[in-house]
């Protein structure tokens, strides 16, 4: 009986399985197949069916990247023709947007194109009053000409996003109905992001409509793929929250999966930190064409509000006014084109530059023999000997190192450096852009990074978290079993998560503790229902209600946990937030309830991960040489990762090698594994 995860990232697609009998992890990493991912899935698979004869399947987890994929253009899938139906006066709202200039001073500055055009905007006079109060009901007349309209007009996808309909979504509700009997694909706003602001509502349910039909038809075809092998099992996708849901309400929320495969990652960090009694965490995941960093505080990854879905990124900060707004819980990430297969090359004045373009899984670095002639940064740790020169994947992918060599040297008559000072420069400039990223999520956050953890996976992540810990000052590292399946385990170690929201905009006196529980409960049932429907028993749920809040007059909202339901608590622990987060509160201001929240959690089994027994010699299958930042080349030991305890405590440098993954211990820094497994690298003499 197996539990299976798959991660499609854009170089490799990862799958872990996990056996219930034995405790046992497979492991098998393929080419991914970015303009059919499902080819990539499916090819995992019968790598797995190879491997077992027999076994069933009970839980499929999944993780993708073809939503942001979609939106980007990165993959061949066209975004749908979509139509907007919304109230009269309101139909420039998703262009008008927040009026933000993602480049101030950029004179040719252009907007992210409109997913929906002008022309596709339609008008209803209709009117629900900021209260709740429908004063104009929806006219039959004037909503049968607009589907006619759509009809015309070849619309694969309509977003219904009226004004006010947060307080009362009747009028769309009954627009969705009529409009739902003539076009497959419909999304309604107060669903999708049921809270007050006109245009970050609509900007989501605009997001949802254009991926619909990809997503449904992405989903479709790899159950239909599943099902023709024989795998009868349930799928559950990876949401930008954290949590897994499963495939028939992601096909009513595709946006809630734009940061599936990044999320997956920081589950697993603290999921393990947990195991090891690590409360303060920072996750760094290196791929094959970003780097991305979270951090994760008393086992809980830092969660956001809203996301700009395909917007710019300027040294790992996510550029507002550059993307189009999702309003939904995601991970908090900061990330930066320095993956594996990001490309290094020289501006015309001979300024070396990495990203943000990948080499992606075809062609691939240079040195994997696939066509990818521009270096990366892959082919700079070949070059310096940080990477196994004869192959990759415990022999399964063949290097090519003769291959990388001429375009180094090329790069470096332009930038006037020979082979080994361009591999350098190129593996200083990735750290510094992921040094940043380390910043970001740390010190720009308010928390010291010399407290925390670092938890580095991904199949780069382990050859560069040495040099990025030394920049930051951070004491240790722990590199999981494996790390470059590390986001395919957060799968498997992930609950089920439903988030529910009901809008409130009253100040907190006017209320009382009755009516929240009311309120509360509500979602509870709606939170039941869908967890019973993934076969969640109810001794398996439980629920976090949340409050957003702000005082009279503000901008935006602080949430908090609602632990106690007593009004005077509740106002006593925003100040205390308002005091933590901005240093002052003022306790005679009115304090206005925004939004009531509930995250209902089915929680799954874990893998057990069984303590190490055996006691193992270290011993070097090879010495080479590798090139350090600050030493030079040095003759430097080469070991083969082995699940087993280690009769001693390693002193670097040293190359630590693995099916899926290669660690770089740096000089001045030990190494030695815990009783499950986890390699951990200290920094002397701190």
């Amino acid at each position: 009986m197996f539990r299976i995860s798959i991660d499609v990232g854009g170089t490799f697609t990862d799958l872990i399985a996990f056996n219930e009998e034995t405790g046992n992890l497979t492991n098998i990493k393929v080419p991914s197949t970015p303009q059919k991912p499902e080819e990539g899935i499916i090819e995992a698979i019968n790598q797995f069916k190879e491997r077992n004869n027999v076994f069933e399947i009970n839980f499929m987890g999944h993780a993708t990247t073809i939503a942001t994929n979609a939106l980007l253009g990165q993959i061949d899938l066209n975004i749908p023709k979509i139509a907007l139906i919304t109230t009269k006066g309101f139909k420039d709202i998703i262009e008008i947007g927040r009026q933000r200039r993602a480049e101030v001073y950029n004179l040719f500055f252009e907007r992210p194109k409109m997913l929906v055009e002008r022309k596709n905007r339609y008008e209803i006079n209709e009117r629900t009053e900021y209260n709740g109060q429908i004063t104009k009901k929806i006219n039959k007349n004037e909503l049968s000409e607009i589907i006619r309209q759509l009809i015309k007009e070849n619309i694969e996808s309509v977003a219904i996003a009226f004004i006010n309909s947060y307080a009362n979504p009747e009028n769309e509700v009954e627009t969705a109905k009529e409009v739902s009997k003539y076009i497959k694909y419909v999304s309604i706003s107060s669903q999708i992001s049921n809270e007050y602001r006109e245009y970050e509502r609509f900007s989501s349910t605009v997001v949802n409509a254009s991926l619909m039909p990809i997503i449904n038809r992405y989903l479709n075809t790899l159950e239909n793929k599943f099902e023709s092998i024989g795998i009868k099992s349930s799928l559950f996708i990876m949401q930008s929250n954290g949590g897994l849901s499963s495939t028939s309400n992601i096909l009513l929320k595709p946006c809630t999966i734009v940061e599936s495969g990044p999320a997956a990652g920081v589950i697993a960090a603290a999921w393990v930190g947990n195991l090891v009694k690590e409360n303060k965490v920072i996750s760094f995941d290196m791929g094959g064409t970003t780097a991305k960093a979270g951090t994760i505080r008393e086992g809980i990854p830092e969660i956001i509000p809203e996301y700009e879905v395909a917007g710019k990124i300027h040294i790992g900060r996510h550029i507002k006014g550059s993307g189009y707004p999702v309003r939904f819980p995601f991970i908090d990430l900061a990330e930066c084109s320095s993956g594996g297969g990001t490309i290094a090359w020289a501006d015309e004045v001979g300024v070396l530059h990495i990203g943000p373009i990948s080499a992606g899984a075809y062609p691939g670095p240079i040195c994997y023999g696939r066509g990818g002639t521009e270096p990366t940064i892959t082919d700079a740790n070949l070059l310096l000997g940080r990477l196994n020169s004869k192959n990759l994947l415990d022999g399964a992918m063949t290097i090519y190192p003769e291959k990388v060599l001429h375009a180094f040297i090329e790069l470096g008559k332009k930038i006037d450096l020979d082979p080994t000072e361009t591999s350098t420069a190129i593996i200083k400039l990735a750290n510094s852009m992921m040094a940043k990223i380390l910043r970001i999520v740390s010190v720009e956050r308010g928390y010291d990074p010399r407290d925390y953890t670092v938890v580095a996976f991904g199949g780069a992540g382990p050859m560069h978290v040495c040099a990025l810990a030394e920049e930051l000052l951070i004491k240790k590292v722990m590199i999981p079993q494996n790390p470059g399946m590390f986001s395919a385990l957060g799968l498997l170690s992930s609950n089920i998560f439903h988030d529910y929201i009901k809008p409130i905009v009253k100040k907190i006196r006017e209320i009382d503790s009755k009516s929240l529980m009311g309120l509360i409960n509500e979602m509870k049932l709606d939170g039941e229902k869908a967890l019973l429907e993934e076969k969640i028993p109810k001794e398996k749920m439980s629920f976090l209600p949340k409050a957003d809040l702000r005082y009279s007059g503000q901008g935006y909202e602080l949430t908090i946990d609602l632990n106690d339901l007593d009004i005077k608590q509740i106002e006593a622990s925003f100040h205390k937030k308002h005091q933590d987060i901005y240093s002052y509160f003022n306790p005679l201001e009115e304090v206005e309830l925004v939004n009531l929240r509930l995250r209902v959690i089915g929680e799954i089994e874990k893998p057990k991960i069984l303590p190490l027994k055996q006691v193992m010699k270290l011993t070097p299958i090879e010495y080479r040489k590798v090139f350090f930042e600050d030493v030079g080349w040095k003759e430097t030991p080469v070991y083969k990762r082995e699940f087993n305890r280690w009769n001693k405590k390693l002193e670097g440098p040293a190359i630590i090698e693995q099916y899926d993954s290669t660690a770089i211990l740096y000089p001045n820094w030990t190494a030695e594994n815990d009783y499950i497994g986890n390699l951990i690298f200290r920094r002397k003499n701190s």
